[in-house]
């Protein structure tokens, strides 16, 4: 029996949206299925008025092969994203102004607004691909009775469930390239180099930098000791022929007695955080004397095509959830668990994100990632 199926992509982007989005097209269109991507995440079904072919045009693209055929090649989405939660909205559309909706300190809830656009789309699946700010609320559309089916996304790789979400391996590619060739800028002047990393309450992205570019790393999950953070870099550094040292460190890691101060929540309710990098380099420098460079590197991590993992992750979750709508099944995520691919159900957003294993992956002595006893793991290094 053919089905419509809808598909989107919220929160930010990552390499390998793209993979995924064609896989299901093609998947799709082989099983006479059609396919409607609504562009912008969330805001494509909170903003869409029906009525209004202008608001259609601008929220809604049917997709097929001939659209879909070369988008693999790039990174970023086709669809477009924001970081929009229907849950969480600060403001009405105007169309929607003086409806009668929930309302949550200062938030409107336009779930019902969500569902009678479902409706009228005459969609019988939504695949949502996202993070956990995302994929929190296609947790709640399933409970409202939506037949939907997740993929997970995120360089933090942090959603709960799966050991693995699309963006991570080529933000770990990308960090590594990164610091490989500030390596040469670095060690010329002879200064500490400090790289700050995605990761607002995990330190995957960090940890896995450093286990693969043999650096020290401070990560959310562990709060580091400043004078013994300084004073194993400085050791480091005077040891180096070279005489310099690099350290990564995580957007949302601290060290004892630093509280940063909280700018404004985000659409999902996180709350964004300063520069913890150029924090660390006032006290370092402060403290030590010695020269510092700093690099934010996050942005680009999610910027550019795929590499090769992250492609070919993302083709099999678009396959996967295209074996899962076939099948009719609802309210499950693509994941990877235990090293294979599977699915799990939608994680409970009160979870929270995936965190790092402190005890098994990080070495909280030097600050290190944990290099032994690897025998029997997944790739990945931990389990979901």
């Amino acid at each position: 029996m053919a089905k419509r199926i809808g598909i989107l992509t919220g929160g930010g982007d990552v390499p390998g949206l793209n993979s995924v989005i064609k896989e299901v097209v093609y998947r799709g269109t082989e099983n006479e299925c059609e396919v409607v991507g609504i562009r912008r995440g969330w805001e494509g079904l909170t903003h869409l008025d029906y009525g209004s072919e202008e608001s259609r045009e601008k929220y809604l693209l049917p997709l097929d092969r001939a659209n879909t055929r070369t988008i693999d090649r790039f990174g970023g989405t086709v669809l477009h994203s924001s970081r929009v939660s229907p849950t969480q909205l600060r403001s009405l559309p105007k169309f929607l102004e003086g409806g009668t909706f929930p309302k949550n300190d200062g938030a409107w809830d336009v779930s019902s607004h969500v569902l009678k656009n479902i409706e009228h789309l005459r969609l019988d699946s939504l695949i949502v691909i996202g993070g956990d700010g995302t994929l929190s609320f296609a947790h709640r559309l399933e409970r409202l009775g939506m037949k939907v089916i997740a993929i997970p996304k995120t360089m933090d790789n942090d959603v709960q469930g799966t050991e693995y979400s699309v963006g991570f391996s080529t933000a770990i590619t990308r960090a590594t390239a990164a610091i490989q060739r500030q390596r040469t800028t670095v060690a010329s002047h002879e200064r500490v180099g400090i790289f700050r990393v995605f990761g607002r309450d995990s330190g995957f992205t960090a940890l896995y930098t450093a286990y693969v570019t043999s650096l020290r790393c401070a990560i959310p999950e562990f709060t580091v000791n400043l004078d013994r953070l300084i004073e194993l870099l400085l050791k480091e550094k005077r040891d180096t022929p070279s005489n310099y040292v690099m350290f990564v460190i995580s957007e949302g890691a601290r060290w004892e007695g630093y509280q940063p101060p909280l700018l404004p929540a985000d659409a999902y309710g996180h709350r964004r955080k300063p520069s913890v990098a150029e924090a660390l380099e006032t006290e370092v420098a402060g403290r030590s004397g010695e020269e510092c460079t700093v690099s934010d590197l996050t942005y680009d991590l999610r910027s550019g095509e795929a590499d090769f993992v992250d492609k070919m992750i993302a083709g099999t979750f678009g396959n996967l959830a295209m074996d899962a709508i076939l099948e009719g099944r609802s309210g499950l995520m693509t994941a990877l668990v235990e090293g294979c691919y599977t699915l799990v159900p939608i994680p409970d957003p009160s979870l929270g994100p995936r965190m790092v294993d402190v005890a098994t992956l990080y070495n909280r002595d030097r600050y290190r990632p944990n290099y032994a006893r690897k025998m029997g793991l997944p790739i990945f290094l931990t389990r979901a």
